[in-house]
């Protein structure tokens, strides 16, 4: 019986012993492991320190490219001459004159004076547009549906929730793209059924006034940077036009807004790579550019189908840092503002516009 309870005591102190050592190196484990996380705590204030100012000289170093890009840009991708139809040099030169004695648009981009930003409507793609001739605001909201939204002005777009104060317009068939253009009353928009066609609907009385087929092969987009967009179609000062593709580059058509009918058409040379969108003022084709995705879009490319803008008239211009991509760019000529659509938001770039050297010092004859 002694030897027994001798045994238990042994094992009871042996336990003890045990849970001593054992409480021992669990303080010191505690200790341990609360020197390591304060030292973690450290190390983390000290990482976030490094993060914030390398995030300070990232901003830094972006302002400085962003001027030096707008000091010392590129030149400019600009071919302004009719590939359709080679001329002598003494008939480009009376057209030019001619053109000088008789129109009345001779303004060019000069520099992008301002941007608002309106609001955000719907989705990452669309277009927003408005008839020069009034003041009602068109929403196509997305690249392929078949109901459009009508707004009185600008500030009931403002002030409406969504598209939720709009008059709705259901077409007799769905858009495909964002190549709208709504011109003097009526609304002219691609729709692809068997083959791709530009529907003239009638926005006051409600039915289709024409259609036509566009001599446009494949599914290859005009805008590589928005493959929904196959033929964007564009209205300014001097009517209708169409941008399409032509292999590698961008070709452009004049069209008759009354019978939808091509009356010109020229090869532009503007590359479709990294291409977001286009338009068009005076008959100058401006088309956009990215210079890093959804950051910078550069306005590189200009094509004049009068033949009267040079490459020191048309520098290069940058926009304003936005939130994506342009979807859409619509130019209203009476405003002298474009409508862009980037990344579901609503933007107005008010434009800066001067006199082309042509109109003011016609080339002397030779």
């Amino acid at each position: 019986m002694r030897a027994r309870r001798s045994h238990d005591e042994e094992r009871i102190a042996l336990w003890h012993e045990q849970n001593d050592r054992y409480n021992s190196d669990l303080k010191k484990f505690k200790q341990q492991a609360s020197e390591l996380l304060e030292k973690l705590s450290q190390e983390h204030s000290k990482l976030k320190l490094d993060l914030e100012g390398a995030g300070v000289k990232v901003d830094r170093v972006e302002r400085e490219m962003d001027y030096i890009e707008t000091k010392n840009p590129p030149k400019p991708c600009i071919k302004a001459a009719d590939k359709m139809v080679e001329q002598e040099a003494v008939v480009e030169q009376k057209k030019k004159e001619q053109f000088f004695e008789l129109s009345v648009c001779i303004d060019i981009v000069s520099n992008i004076r301002a941007m608002k930003i309106l609001k955000r409507v719907g989705s990452p793609k669309g277009v927003w547009t408005k008839d020069s001739k009034t003041a009602k605001v068109y929403i196509f909201n997305g690249t392929s549906e078949d109901t459009l939204y009508e707004f009185n002005s600008v500030k009931d777009l403002s002030a409406s929730a969504g598209v939720s104060k709009g008059k709705q317009i259901t077409l007799p068939s769905a858009w495909t793209g964002t190549g709208h253009a709504v011109y003097d009353g009526f609304l002219y928009y691609t729709s692809e059924r068997s083959e791709l066609q530009v529907i003239k609907y009638d926005l006051k009385n409600g039915s289709i006034a024409d259609s036509a087929v566009l001599p446009v092969e494949g599914q290859i987009p005009v805008y590589s940077l928005n493959p929904e967009t196959l033929v964007d179609l564009i209205a300014d000062e001097e009517g209708l036009w169409a941008l399409y593709p032509a292999g590698d580059t961008i070709n452009l058509a004049k069209m008759d807004a009354e019978t939808l009918d091509i009356e010109q058409m020229w090869d532009t040379l503007c590359p479709r790579t990294n291409a977001e969108a286009a338009f068009i003022v005076c008959g100058t084709v401006y088309v956009v550019y990215n210079t890093r995705p959804s950051s910078r879009s550069r306005l590189q490319c200009v094509f004049d189908v009068n033949d009267m803008t040079t490459s020191g008239e048309a520098p290069l211009l940058y926009f304003p840092r936005r939130f994506g991509a342009h979807s859409s760019l619509k130019y209203n000529p009476v405003e002298r503002q474009v409508y862009a659509w980037d990344d579901g938001y609503q933007i107005l770039y008010r434009l800066a516009l001067r006199k082309k050297l042509w109109a003011i010092a016609p080339p002397p004859e030779e």
